[in-house]
């Protein structure tokens, strides 16, 4: 069996500000850190590697630094890494991004299943994966919080829903997309570091992938940023101190202003 892994590196939630002058996300001295969904997804597909005696790929568009990120996911567990990298992709959003990526997954030979996370923080849409599958004509289900049953011609998983879980059967090839509940992610070992140090990485361009370029980055892009602004806060902020009963008291009091 042949898992890709689909990994993205985004900014480090946690340092991600926001430029008043350009509103645009300023990234000059923000860490980029493998998607935490994606880390998900890495493991599962290694657990299913040590369970079937499946190889496992992590491809990942972006640009050249994002080959740390790609060691990264070797160094846990992951045998392959290949990184679609052009300056044609820029400015790609996720139509653009899921005709990327099914290219380059068709050039590598094509897989029995792709793993996605569930979304990107940066972007946070859940498109790419479902679009994905669109793409690759074959069938997916989203928000995967375990995989019941697995062999090499179908799977049962269970999709986490509002009210509960679904139990869907599918046969493969097929397209998940992970939630943080299906597993916890592995540290990455010392032989797996090792490996991952002494690894080729498999670099593919536009033109190496037979894309056609009207589907790349701005130009295969319906949809564009056109601004990011932190929003304006509004409403009052009240302070309550003094004692426990104190403040009780004062919140009670309050509360009846405001209803």
């Amino acid at each position: 069996m042949k898992i890709i892994v689909c990994i993205k590196q985004v900014p480090d939630a946690k340092d991600v500000r926001l430029d008043p002058k350009t509103n645009t996300l300023s990234r000059e001295g923000v860490q980029s850190i493998m998607n935490p969904y994606d880390r998900h997804a890495l493991e599962e597909a290694v657990r299913l590697k040590e369970k079937l005696g499946a190889t496992v790929t992590v491809l990942s568009m972006g640009p050249p630094q994002a080959g740390e990120m790609l060691r990264e996911a070797v160094s846990c567990g992951a045998d392959e890494a290949v990184l679609v990298s052009d300056r044609a992709f820029a400015g790609a959003d996720t139509l653009a991004t899921t005709y990327t990526l099914s290219q380059a997954i068709r050039k590598i030979g094509g897989a029995d299943l792709i793993l996605c996370g569930k979304q990107a923080i940066d972007g946070d849409t859940a498109q790419v994966g479902p679009g994905l599958a669109v793409r690759m004509d074959i069938p997916y289900v989203t928000c995967v919080r375990r995989v019941a049953r697995a062999d090499a011609g179908s799977f049962i998983v269970e999709r986490l829903m509002d009210d509960g879980y679904d139990e869907v059967e599918v046969d493969l090839p097929a397209l998940f997309t992970v939630v943080k509940e299906i597993n916890e992610p592995r540290l990455p070992s010392l032989k797996g570091k090792i490996k991952a140090k002494n690894l080729a990485i498999t670099t593919l361009t536009a033109a190496d992938i037979d894309a056609d370029a009207g589907q790349l980055g701005l130009s295969g892009s319906p949809t564009w940023v056109v601004r990011v602004f932190a929003p304006q806060l509004k409403g009052q902020r009240t302070m309550i101190e003094g004692t426990v009963q104190e403040k009780v008291d004062q919140l009670a009091e309050k509360l009846v202003e405001w209803c």
